[in-house]
């Protein structure tokens, strides 16, 4: 998305899938949004919904991007994730170093490296999920107020 004249401001970008329950339905196995994530109310948000049992991996991607002229990138995102209430279920600073609590019971860094989506920089973030069916909200921020270019990517891993 770009604003015309290149302007800049807050968007929503969604996909909705137009013929749901057809002999051949739409599967969205990926989804990510790249942004400049500043502080308080202008952090990234990514959305999403599960409509059915689903194991997923969130991904905060901040240095990676600079192997791709990627400039001002995030160093350090943070990332958390809500449930449809708006209550934290789970949250991660640096994929290598798993967050008890909330939804996650257990280390998750040889799952995360298994998954195939295992960040390249340690200090990017990652939670993997079991999630029931519902509406997401993923997160990113910069740890210790720092802002910067930034992704916020969801996989499905039941493929």
């Amino acid at each position: 998305m770009r604003g015309v004249n290149d302007t800049t401001g807050v968007g929503l970008v969604e996909v909705y899938d137009l013929n749901p329950g057809t002999a051949s339905p739409s599967i969205l196995r990926n989804i990510s949004s790249r942004s400049v994530v500043l502080t308080g109310d202008n952090v990234m948000i990514g959305g999403f919904i599960v409509s059915g049992t689903k194991r997923v991996i969130v991904r905060a991607i901040g240095p990676e991007p600079t192997r791709y002229g990627v400039r001002n990138v995030l160093t350090d995102p943070t990332l958390e994730l809500h449930n449809v209430a708006g209550a934290l279920i789970a949250s991660n600073d640096n994929w290598q170093t798993t967050v008890i609590g909330g939804i996650i019971a257990k280390d998750q860094v040889m799952d995360i490296q298994n998954s195939g989506h295992a960040p390249t920089q340690s200090s990017e973030s990652a939670i993997i999920a079991e999630l029931p069916p519902g509406r997401y909200t993923a997160i990113v921020q910069g740890k210790n107020i720092i802002v910067g270019v930034a992704l916020v990517e969801v996989y499905d891993l039941d493929q």
